[in-house]
């Protein structure tokens, strides 16, 4: 058995497949998905599971190297859930966020309704 804090077999799977340079976003229950990554759909209801309750645990399960927020979560309570758990985030503009979407490997859908909830976290290595 994993010593691991994650419940959800089929995120504990993805998130097994990544290495360095791979993506994983965390989205709002309002992002566009394409069809491409590996989608993992969380959101039960509105406000569940949230964006600050997923950065959390994946915060503590991956090594992160880097972070990109859309530009428009500048200086919001979105940004600091980020701070708050160590990433110091790029920004870019939210159509350019979209716009790399169909380059993540995962993303984690949450039931987040927080406008601009959403982020691209860059997998590192740990050595």
């Amino acid at each position: 058995m994993l010593k691991t804090d994650i419940l959800n077999a089929p995120l504990l799977s993805a998130l097994a497949t990544l290495g360095h340079t791979d993506t994983v976003v965390i989205a709002d229950c309002g992002l566009p998905i394409p069809t491409g990554p590996i989608l993992i759909d969380l959101a039960l209801v509105r406000g569940t599971p949230s964006f600050s309750d997923i950065l959390e645990v994946l915060s503590r399960n991956l090594v992160i190297e880097s972070s990109t927020l859309a530009s428009e979560a500048r200086g919001t309570g979105v940004q600091e859930i980020c701070v708050e758990q160590g990433l110091n985030a790029n920004f870019i503009s939210h159509e350019q966020l979209k716009a790399h979407l169909p380059k993540a490997k995962v993303v984690v859908r949450t039931g987040e309704v927080t406008p601009y909830a959403n982020v691209i976290l860059h997998c590192g290595v740990d050595f």
